[in-house]
């Protein structure tokens, strides 16, 4: 299953089922049906398949770039260059400055979209400290106080988004 990405910055990961180590003392049912592993339908119905993570949840940075490698899944490591994190710590600014405007017109003004991806996917990669760091140089850089890495984090997914649409 895929990871879905939805409008509101929210994740809906896949979630593992618990594996069950449990020997004949500890209430295993014996089936006669060779396909039954000896749980009941209840026990399987019980256990979500998916979990919605909301930007700055833990394990959501984690999620957001596994979901940006699967929109791509060819694409080379991300590598940051000076000019593209630049570009991208202005964009992250300027996005966060006018949170009722659209995305795709700052995105549309960057002069290498490329490079500026691959800074910001290179920030996600790093997890929640790198984020966290990005977040407090675009202050430093562009003046303001620090966005949080929640705050950050559902901007360069934003940002992401739009620059692989």
């Amino acid at each position: 299953m895929d990871i879905v990405r939805n409008a509101d910055g929210t994740l809906v990961v896949p979630v593992e089922p618990p594996r069950h180590h449990g020997g004949d003392d500890e209430g295993a049912t014996v089936s006669s049906d060779p396909g039954d592993a000896g749980g009941s339908a209840s026990d399987t119905a019980a256990v979500p398949t998916t979990r919605l993570l909301h930007p700055g949840e833990g394990g959501y940075d984690e999620a957001l770039s596994a979901w940006d490698l699967q929109q791509n899944p060819d694409r080379e490591p991300a590598v940051s260059t000076v000019s593209g994190r630049q570009e991208a710590m202005t964009l992250i600014h300027a996005v966060a400055s006018s949170p009722d405007q659209p995305v795709a017109p700052a995105v549309e003004a960057l002069e290498d979209p490329d490079a500026s991806g691959e800074a910001l996917r290179h920030v996600l990669v790093g997890g929640v400290h790198s984020v966290e760091d990005f977040a407090a140089e675009v202050a430093e850089a562009e003046g303001g106080e620090p966005l949080s890495a929640h705050q950050t984090t559902k901007i360069i997914g934003e940002v992401l988004s739009e620059l692989d649409a």
